[in-house]
């Protein structure tokens, strides 16, 4: 039985600056520090003792700070993967969201909103953005391991999500999975149907004090 558990990872400092994160390389605050500690003790009570445990991360600040807390309490070093990256906002990363707020054109009620250019040059649109997802996903189940972690992005966990249950990139135009920061999704499949499931998503109860 495989199971995969997905972080989005905690407080960053551009959530507090109220700046576009996207591929700016933002770090964890404080609290999101302590967040990836929370996450990295249920994360070591959830795998049993002795399990292998493969960890792979974004190579954005923020994921890989958050892998690297989960990688000591399981003494192993997470595989950083740029195709695990957020969502590209190309110009306007790292610009006052307020600014992205005012140029941003929002795709349309029906018709082409996979390839829809959102008017901010050098934005990944959705198309892109999946299909980089969806390859890293490939890479990461060809391993056998049963037990593996992904520090990834709020967003990006949508295309984790979606490439876990097979969901043609084609049909992800109106798919938005919420997970709060610092939340984990746990994703597991069977051995004798090869059915995969999605048994949490978004849970926080890690966080709780």
């Amino acid at each position: 039985m495989r199971t995969l558990y997905v972080i989005a990872h905690p407080e960053a400092t551009h959530h507090l600056d109220d700046v576009v994160g996207g591929w700016h390389d933002s770090s964890l605050t404080p609290a999101g520090a302590e967040a990836a500690a929370a996450i990295a003790t249920a994360l070591r009570d959830a795998v049993p003792d002795g399990s292998e445990v493969e960890l792979y991360s974004s190579d954005l600040r923020r994921a890989s700070q958050t892998a690297e807390a989960v990688a000591g309490r399981f003494g192993i070093k997470p595989v950083l993967d740029r195709r695990l990256r957020e969502k590209s906002y190309g110009v306007a990363e790292g610009r006052p969201q307020a600014w992205l707020d005012q140029r941003f054109v929002p795709p349309p009620a029906v018709g082409d909103r996979m390839g829809h250019e959102e008017g901010v040059e050098g934005a990944e649109t959705k198309t892109a953005f999946a299909t980089r997802v969806y390859a890293a996903m490939d890479d990461i189940l060809r391993s056998p391991c049963e037990h593996q972690i992904i520090s990834t992005h709020g967003f990006a966990l949508t295309f984790v999500v979606a490439a876990w249950i097979k969901m043609p990139i084609a049909s992800l135009g109106y798919v938005n999975l919420r997970a709060p920061s610092g939340s984990i999704t746990t994703l597991r499949e069977d051995d004798f149907f090869h059915n995969r499931q999605v048994v949490s998503l978004g849970d926080v109860r890690h966080l709780e004090p």
